[in-house]
């Protein structure tokens, strides 16, 4: 499928629906488009409008939106039946059920629904009208098939715009309806994922645990970067003698309070699409936003968020087990050194290895590498949110970093994320499936009056507890080197 698509876009200029006429692409360009898209990341070093035909976004990236999901939400399945001791499945005949079952019936009525809230779905070349500013100037206004390329971006949790600037974009979003239709995509199927781990276990009880954990962790997020967008830039309120919201890059048709919530839910959520500019936002909004993408669980990517939340699961009941001096065990099974390893390496080794290593190369020749445009505390954030974007399957971006052709600097963003695409999409999905796997074949451990249940309150606060610490502390170097200190530095007038 990578291949498939790598070529559609090197020969788009022969190939039908291109009604502007574009050329290819670099190829580095296509190379990571094609990478990027098949991870389930879309991150993007280009303007859809003025890069990519129709037939492309299409054939091409629409097609991967589908297939990249579908792949997701198998794993987790696959996931779930081995932690339960079933059989993990047929991976084809799961992603078939997916596409066919799952995507494609809510893509239709939802793209239905964008249609008649305004989003454009059409074949024809972009409109030449007089500007408004003088009339004797025209402007191409691009259009294009895109409330159905709009739904699956948002319900697949792809995030890759059909036009530059995403979801800000008044024919990817128009209004304050769409707006919502595509923030309650992003979270429909990995919350409903939580409730279906409770059907296959017969344990609605713990279901409902782990789901109010993730909410609780959501909302304070929310909390977080809402009120940080509200009280807005020290810097700007005392020149104009007022309190004033943070509205830099955001679109004023949803102001400071939609446009936090969306870019909580697009990163919590591993979706990427944006309605305003990450890069805009205040530090500690901007804080919450990369602590998204190093825990990967609020509420995770399309299907693997699931997995990395039971996961964490199987690491906590471990840690309880050593303190409380009880064997560990997670629904009847012993959770054993192979499960400590594998969780180990996923949780705590991958994903930084292929944030902070490449980061620090990038960091090490900022003006050879990066063109980072910020080069205090704030540049220092730009990089690693490109690397954590790119391993966490996520694709939206802080910006400010020259990535897009004809930059020199391109190629190095191109090939260096490719690899933290692939490394943060594939490595953790064998090691998911190994670990379900082992879990499958173990024997079912009758319960005692030692066995430690992971269907109370009480376990479910230690495992929010492990998930913080785990990923918080891993992270929070990089975290105060770059928000915390520019949060610092603009309370201080600096």
């Amino acid at each position: 499928m990578a291949v498939f698509v790598f070529v559609i876009l090197l020969f788009q200029s022969a190939l039908p629906l291109n009604p502007t006429g574009l050329g290819a692409p670099t190829w580095d360009t296509a190379l990571h488009t094609a990478i990027s898209f098949i991870t389930n990341t879309n991150q993007q070093h280009y303007s859809g409008e003025t890069t990519c035909s129709y037939f492309s976004q299409v054939a091409a990236l629409g097609f991967l939106f589908f297939t990249s999901a579908a792949t997701g939400i198998a794993v987790a399945i696959a996931f779930i039946r081995g932690l339960t001791g079933r059989p993990l499945g047929n991976f084809y005949i799961d992603l078939t059920l997916s596409i066919t079952r799952i995507l494609m019936p809510i893509s239709l009525v939802g793209a239905i629904v964008l249609i008649a809230a305004g989003v454009p779905e059409t074949l024809s070349g972009p409109v030449v009208v007089p500007t408004l500013e003088d009339l004797t100037v025209q402007q191409a206004i691009s259009l294009g098939p895109v409330a159905h390329f709009e739904i699956i971006k948002e319900l697949g949790e792809n995030g890759g715009g059909f036009f530059a600037i995403n979801s800000a974009h008044p024919f990817e979003n128009p209004n304050g309806l769409t707006n919502l239709i595509q923030i309650v995509a992003m979270i429909a199927i990995p919350t409903a994922l939580i409730y279906t781990y409770g059907i296959f276990v017969n344990n609605r009880k713990q279901a409902w645990l782990i789901y109010g954990m993730v909410f609780g962790i959501y909302l304070v997020f929310i909390g977080i970067a809402a009120i940080s967008e509200y009280q807005g830039n020290p810097a700007v309120n005392a020149l104009l003698g007022s309190q004033q919201p943070n509205l830099e890059g955001k679109e004023v048709r949803f102001g400071w309070a939609q446009s936090a919530l969306y870019a909580v839910t697009t990163t919590g959520t591993m979706c990427g699409a944006v309605n305003s500019m990450h890069d805009s936002f205040m530090p500690l909004g901007g804080a919450v936003l990369l602590a998204n993408l190093f825990l990967q669980i609020v509420w995770g990517g399309q299907g693997t968020g699931t997995a990395y939340l039971f996961a964490y699961l199987i690491l906590a009941v471990f840690v309880t087990g050593l303190m409380v001096g009880r064997t560990p065990e997670f629904l009847g099974r012993k959770i054993e050194k192979r499960e400590v390893v594998l969780t180990s390496f996923l949780i705590l080794l991958v994903h930084p290895i292929f944030i902070l290593i490449p980061g620090a190369i990038a960091l090490a020749f900022p003006d050879q590498l990066a063109g980072i445009s910020n080069p205090s505390f704030h540049g220092l954030s730009q990089v690693i949110y490109e690397y954590a974007s790119a391993a966490a399957n996520n694709g939206s971006g802080f910006e400010g970093l020259a990535d897009t052709q004809p930059a020199p600097t391109a190629l190095w963003w191109n090939l260096s994320t490719s690899v933290s695409l692939l490394a943060g999409r594939y490595i953790p999905i064998a090691a998911l499936i190994l670990l379900a796997d082992g879990m499958s074949r173990k024997p079912v451990v009758p319960l005692t009056s030692g066995t430690l249940r992971t269907d109370t309150g009480l376990f479910t606060g230690v495992t929010a507890g492990v998930i913080l610490i785990m990923g918080a502390l891993t992270f929070f170097p990089v975290l105060a080197l770059g928000q915390i200190a520019e949060a610092f530095q603009i309370a201080g007038g600096l």
